[in-house]
């Protein structure tokens, strides 16, 4: 499983992606419509998590919640301020629901790379770095 974990754990970088060159034929560079640039398929699913993070000297510890989730990113809502290009931990459960089977935790780190003003929250839209199972009993 290791293997497969930091195999998946790549996330694209910059200039790896062709969607934003102008096609050509186009009249005065007009570029092509928008293309979505998710490797990974994307489920929209509301489930709770723990979301850890440093503010100046302190670790603070905040619930949210996901809406979309894919092995390589997530978008969730939290009361928290974050920044974009802050570090973060959290522990994901996918409920037996999804699995089949118990539920299973995994915890992530990843890297905020967006935060959106939500309805007196806030949306932050990070990408998963790393991540791993957890025992059952986490």
């Amino acid at each position: 499983m290791r293997g497969l974990i930091a195999r998946n754990s790549h996330c694209g970088g910059a200039g790896s992606d062709d969607s934003l060159k102008p096609s050509k034929g186009l009249a005065r560079g007009l570029m092509d419509t928008a293309k979505e640039r998710r490797a990974a398929r994307r489920f929209s699913m509301m489930l709770p998590l723990k979301v850890r993070f440093s503010e100046e000297d302190d670790v603070l510890e905040r619930q949210g919640e996901t809406r979309d989730v894919s092995f390589r990113g997530l978008y969730f809502m939290i009361e928290a301020r974050v920044e974009a290009g802050t570090p973060i931990e959290f522990v994901l459960t996918l409920p037996q629901q999804i699995t089949l089977a118990g539920d299973v935790h995994i915890r992530c780190y990843a890297r905020v790379l967006r935060v959106e003003p939500h309805d007196g929250r806030r949306g932050v839209a990070a990408r998963i770095d790393r991540y791993e199972f957890l025992p059952a009993s986490a």
